[in-house]
């Protein structure tokens, strides 16, 4: 799938990815009203609420993008309406040719991490029968607990083409109580780095692995060291917009085919028409105004790319 993830980005010229990460606070009210007409307040009508708020960003977005990456605990709080909104949102993104990166930040071990991974990228069995539960085509998971926890993914992305985001150095701001701690006078994310990068050459798609990173866009300078340690391996980069990430400070973690990362932004287009610099579509055209939030997001990481 890494290959189908760099042919997307080669063919629309955007390395982004929208996260659809639904709150009910960001879906408009006509969106809101309209599924609570037909399924009350309830969870149900949540789930609706939300299925019918991203197909429209998809609908106004697709021919843009290359991925999207729905962060699975927007769907989950609402119980199980949430997930079919899951994973209807997953199926109607992958319609429209995207590839789908599931934010699910799973990390266990042994037939735990097993079950995960059958359920998110890979398939289970039922009798004859076997299933695709959810059918993410990227998932990202935590290596914490080390290679226990990261070889079931491995297998089955091996088995189905499928492909993980690893998390190396995250975005937020205590991401460094642990993930900078020196080991050996060496800080942890590069070591977890050099292990992404091994793991990654078990499984090489054309140009790059199927093991990728997660590497927070609030850390240029440890970006760009950690694009050295991991040459082949996709980092996808949280934090733009929204976190404070711009084009200017995401050159390094591309390569200098300018492929090699892709960067998120999630309210920062979903909610882009709750912003003063797209109030002009109003909550009536959240979809255009999230359209035009993707347009200028491509034209700033394109500019800053081709200045470097």
């Amino acid at each position: 799938m890494i290959n189908q993830l760099v042919s997307n980005i080669k063919k629309t010229g955007a390395p982004i990815v929208v996260g659809l990460d639904p709150m009910l606070n960001y879906i408009p009210e006509q969106i809101q009203k309209k599924a609570f007409a037909e399924y009350g307040e309830t969870l149900e009508g949540a789930g609706e609420a939300i299925w019918q708020f991203n197909k429209e960003i998809v609908d106004k977005t697709c021919d843009l993008i290359p991925a999207v990456k729905p962060q699975i605990a927007m769907y989950e709080q609402f119980g199980i309406p949430g997930l079919a909104a899951f994973q209807k949102t997953v199926k109607y993104c992958k319609e429209k040719g995207l590839v789908v990166i599931g934010d699910i930040k799973r990390g266990d071990i042994g037939s735990t991490s097993a079950a995960y991974a059958a359920g998110h990228l890979g398939r289970v069995q039922v009798g004859s029968k076997s299933y695709v539960p959810f059918d993410e085509d990227f998932a990202t998971v935590n290596p914490y607990l080390g290679s226990d926890g990261i070889n079931p993914f491995i297998d089955v992305c091996k088995e189905e083409k499928k492909g993980l985001f690893i998390l190396v150095k995250t975005s937020n701001p205590s991401s460094g109580e642990f993930q900078d701690r020196l080991i050996d006078g060496r800080p942890l994310y590069e070591l977890v780095g050099e292990k992404v990068a091994a793991w990654g050459e078990t499984c090489m798609g054309d140009e790059y692995s199927y093991i990728g990173a997660v590497v927070g866009a609030t850390y240029p300078e440890m970006g760009k060291v950690l694009r050295k340690i991991m040459p082949k391996a996709y980092i996808l980069v949280p934090g733009y917009g929204a976190q404070g990430g711009k084009g200017k400070d995401l050159v390094h973690f591309f390569n200098e085919d300018g492929l090699g990362a892709i960067v998120n932004s999630s309210r920062g287009i979903i909610a882009a028409y709750r912003q003063e610099k797209y109030a002009q579509y109003g909550a009536e055209h959240f979809g255009e105004a999230s359209r035009a939030a993707v347009e200028d997001m491509i034209a700033d990481i394109r500019g800053a790319l081709e200045t470097r």
